[in-house]
This record gives structure tokens, C-alpha cells and sequence, in this order.
């Protein structure tokens, strides 16, 4: 019997998988296939079904890619091997979102040596926030040309050597230039460790890596603060940031040791695949240069982000994280500035404060951890084995009363003077959300165009770091003029728009990726 995986206009996109759509199979299965995309649709079956067809250790669920036999392929590496990339490439995307919030308890402590007022230190900070989503896309596409090995290397030896300058800076103005700098060259794996997942894991296992990346994003405006507040209790101000540097040199360090090239054209037979003779040369990047013919060309790789921004998909998923996660980086970098006239709280007690939204960021992600999962075996299980990608964005559901709530407690106990503990508690469950939809927006686009996945997570990147570019500056004097009632009401209602625009894509999302076509691009 012929097992069908995919839709008509979806099966020319991906000429390997045209095998997999008519295996023949031994025996039937009344329960259907269990479907598996990577923005197609695939099944699961029994491993005695299918002749030629590779499985996972479960027997049954097929592998999404298909591996080949190449031991130089990412997906037959190691488990050691790939967690070790996943986790230094997320310890990297820790770094930049650690960094910006470390200035915002070490901006008072500025403010004073250099005679400013608060605000006006806080302008580095909405500086360093901006550059981290220009960052990102300068960082995809680079790696479309060069590989991924060697723009993660030569972006993070800059982010050191920039980290560096923030904590040796003697003026402001010496400072805000090393900060908006660090911003640019530390956000490399914001965008690029999607890339890395998509290169070297299976479908299956990607939503559970998104969500492991994302718990060092979402955890690092929380413990930046945090940790930078404890020095600054016994030391002057440059010491976190002597710390970052430390961070960053340790980062560098595990790339020089365990970095690898994650790249891997399996439209080539495995005798045209290049050869890999010296991972230092990788790691710089003269092996890729060498093969630079078999990627995109550098005009190729300038057209490759504009493109993606323009699949209606996309537009509207970053619309979404901007009115969605911007909230995150507006509390974060200017909590400080709330919580000590109205709490009276040194900077011991800030210090403290951050645990909540920290405990936040870790219920989300083990609440995420199995709700993604479930969510994709659900939507399974009642639409006939066939899964879309729209089914990620159920996410957006059970995150959005979390989001609202936070705000919403946020604004009152500001505004009202109400017990510390509800802004914590607030705070708590808007990161909570945070967690869970960051990871369904980010698998959303990842299974939509997988061949797209760093530009996609670049897009995001930039649509949150944007809205906190905006609100890192706004956030105070907004607050200070309508009340946070009202200010913080406003970013609840905008959260709520963004399910909306979740739901509208759960409707058309399938056949607005249908008119958008395949991206074809030559790096995939």
C-alpha cells in the first residue's frame, strides 16, 4: 500500500522526500500515519513497514530529515557531540541579553560618577538592545556565505574584545560606543543557534532544542540583573561587566575546543561532498571559503533576509514578538528605576527581586517542555496523522493569560503601591508566558521554511529587540505621564492583539505559505 505524506504543491519542494510519499509497506495500519513535517507533512509507522527508511530507536517514528551514511553528517553525530554545540551556542545567546540587563542596575551607579541623570545612561542601554537584532541578521547572513563555524568564532572574539571596553570604559561616551558594539557581535546565536538545531537534529527533537536555547535567553535578563546587583552591594560598578567578559572569553574558549562546522549540502552525493581536513582552518573559515562556491554567492546572501520578511507568514510573526516579547526587555532594563523610589529598596533587595521573574522563566520552560510536545501529538491524533505547522501556535493560547495577568499585576501594584510581592508575582507569570511563546513562534517559522531558519529567528530577533529599543526608552516617562494603569494595561491589550494575529495564522497560515512558494535558496 502506498502511504501519501505530503500535500500536492508541497512534495516539488523537497525532492528526497518524494521517496518517503509512495514507500511501499508490508502489511497496513488502520490507524492512519502519524504525520511529522518540517513544513510539509510526513508520517511515523512501523519500522517492518517501510523497506530503505531510517528510524529513531523508538521504531517507529521516522527521521526528518533522512540521515546518509556520511559520518561527516550533523545528524549522525554524536549525542555528546551535538548537546555540547547546542549548549555552547546557547551559553552565547545567554551572553547578550545577560550583558544589556547587567546595565540596568549598574546605571545609577553611572548616573552619579558621570553626573547624568539615570535616563540619560539608560540610552547605552537602548543602544545596546537595538544592536542586538541588527546583530543577529549581520550574523545569518554572514553564515550563509562563510559557514556557521567561523562567524560564530570571529563574532565572539569582537564580543569579547568589546565586553572588555564596556568594563575598562573611563566616560559615557567611551561606554555607550562599547556597549552598542558588544550588542552587534554578542547577538551571533540569537539567530544562529535555530540554524544549528535545524542542521543537527530531527524534526522531532527540534521543539525540545528551541526550548533549551530559549530558557538561556528568557533566564539571562533575569540573572544579569540579578548577579550585577550582588557585586554592585560590595563593588563599583565595572565589575559585571568584568564578568560578562569573563562570560564571553569562556564562550570563545568552548568554541575553539568543540566548535565545529554545522553545515551539510545533502543535495550532494557524498563524493562532491568538500573535504574535511583541518577544524582549525574551519574554524576560521579558509575550508568554507575554498567551498564558498557551493553556497550562496554574496548577493545571494544580502537578498536572502528581505526575502524572508516579505513571506506574509513571517511579517506576521514578527509583528508578533514585537507586541508580545518587547515587554520583556522594557521591565527588565527599567525595573530598577520603579522598584527603588517606591519600595525603597537598595541594591541588595533589587538583586533579589530578579529571582521572580528567573522562577518564571523556569516554570515556562518545564511547562513547555511537554505542552509543545503534546500540542503536536494532539493535533495528530484529531486531524487524520497530518500535522501543519500552524498547529505550533496553539502555544499562543496558553501563554497569553499568563502574559496578560503579569502585566496586568505589574501595572496596578506600581500604580496603587501595592505590596511588592504581586509585582514579583506578576512578574513571575509574565516571563512564564514569555517562555512558552517565544518557543511556538520560533518552532512556527522553523518548521514553515526551514531553509530560512536563521533569517526567520534573525526576524524575531528583531522584531522583540526593536519593541524593547523602544520601550527601553519610553517605558519611564510613559509610565510617569499616563500611570502604569495605564501604560502597562496598553502592553496587555497589544498581547492580546498578538493572539489574534496567532489565530489568524492557525486559519490562513496554511495557504498563505502555499502562495508564498518554496524560498529555493542555495544555502539551506
Amino acid at each position: 500500500m502506498a502511504a501519501e505524506l505530503g500535500m500536492e504543491d508541497e512534495k516539488q519542494t523537497d525532492a528526497r522526500m518524494v521517496e518517503l510519499e509512495y514507500a511501499n509497506t508490508k502489511e497496513s495500519t488502520s490507524a492512519g500515519p502519524i504525520a511529522r513535517p518540517e513544513g510539509k507533512i510526513y508520517l511515523t509507522t512501523s519500522a517492518a513497514q517501510v523497506d530503505g527508511i531510517k528510524f529513531a530507536p523508538d521504531g517507529h517514528t521516522i527521521l526528518v530529515p533522512q540521515p546518509s551514511d556520511d559520518p561527516n553528517d550533523p545528524l549522525n553525530w554524536s549525542f555528546f557531540k551535538k548537546h555540547m554545540l547546542l549548549i555552547i551556542s546557547s551559553m552565547s545567546s545567554f551572553l547578550p541579553e545577560y550583558g544589556s540587563a547587567t546595565g540596568a542596575v549598574t546605571l545609577l551607579s553611572q548616573a552619579q560618577q558621570w553626573h547624568l541623570t539615570p535616563d540619560h545612561v539608560n540610552h547605552s542601554q537602548a543602544g545596546n538592545v537595538f544592536m542586538l537584532g541588527v546583530g543577529g541578521l549581520f550574523s545569518v547572513v554572514c553564515s550563509a556565505y562563510f559557514g556557521r563555524l567561523p562567524v560564530l568564532f570571529w563574532m565572539l572574539c569582537l564580543a569579547f574584545g568589546t565586553a572588555i571596553w564596556c568594563a575598562a570604559a573611563v566616560t559615557f561616551e567611551s561606554f555607550m560606543a562599547a556597549r552598542i558594539l558588544n550588542g552587534f557581535f554578542s547577538a551571533v546565536t540569537q539567530s544562529m543557534t535555530t540554524v544549528l538545531i535545524n542542521d543537527m537534529f530531527f524534526f522531532h527533537e527540534k521543539a525540545r532544542k528551541i526550548g533549551i536555547w530559549a530558557s538561556f535567553v528568557v533566564l539571562a535578563p533575569s540573572l544579569g540583573p540579578m548577579l550585577g546587583a550582588f557585586m554592585l552591594n560590595t563593588q563599583r560598578w565595572p565589575v559585571p561587566f568584568w564578568v560578562l567578559s569573563s562570560l564571553t572569553g569562556l564562550c570563545l574558549v568552548l568554541v575553539i575546543i568543540f566548535g565545529e562546522e554545522t553545515y551539510y549540502d545533502r543535495r550532494l552525493t557524498l563524493e562532491e561532498q568538500p573535504a574535511r581536513r583541518s577544524r582549525l582552518l574551519r574554524l576560521v573559515g579558509v575550508e568554507q571559503f575554498h567551498s564558498r562556491r557551493l553556497r550562496n554567492t554574496v548577493r545571494e546572501t544580502l537578498r536572502r533576509p528581505a526575502r524572508v520578511i516579505m513571506l506574509p507568514t513571517v511579517f506576521i510573526s514578527v509583528i508578533y514578538a514585537g507586541i508580545t516579547f518587547a515587554w520583556q526587555v522594557g521591565i527588565n532594563t527599567t525595573s530598577a528605576i520603579f522598584l527603588t523610589p517606591l519600595y525603597h529598596f537598595d541594591i541588595l533587595q533589587v538583586g533579589y527581586f530578579y529571582f521572580a521573574p528567573a522562577i518564571g522563566a523556569i516554570l515556562g520552560e518545564a511547562a513547555g517542555y511537554f505542552a509543545h510536545d503534546l500540542i503536536a501529538k494532539h493535533y495528530e491524533k484529531t486531524h487524520n496523522g497530518y500535522f501543519h505547522p500552524e498547529a505550533r501556535l496553539r502555544g499562543a493560547w496558553l501563554a497569553t493569560p499568563f502574559l496578560v495577568s503579569g502585566l496586568v499585576l505589574i501595572g496596578y501594584a506600581f500604580q496603587d503601591h501595592l505590596h511588592y510581592m504581586v509585582v514579583a508575582v506578576g512578574w513571575a507569570l509574565f516571563n512564564m508566558g514569555a517562555m512558552i511563546s517565544i518557543v511556538s513562534i520560533n518552532a512556527y517559522c522553523l518548521d514553515s521554511f526551514p531553509e530560512a531558519s536563521g533569517e526567520g529567528a534573525a526576524w524575531l530577533s528583531v522584531g522583540r529587540t526593536v519593541g524593547g529599543f523602544i520601550i527601553s526608552y519610553e517605558q519611564v516617562s510613559w509610565a510617569t505621564k499616563e500611570g502604569t494603569k495605564a501604560s502597562f494595561g496598553i502592553q496587555a491589550g497589544l498581547c492580546t492583539f498578538g493572539l489574534v494575529l496567532a489565530v489568524f495564522l492557525q486559519i490562513y497560515g496554511q495557504r498563505l505559505r502555499k502562495w508564498s512558494g518554496s524560498l529555493k535558496f542555495k544555502t539551506i
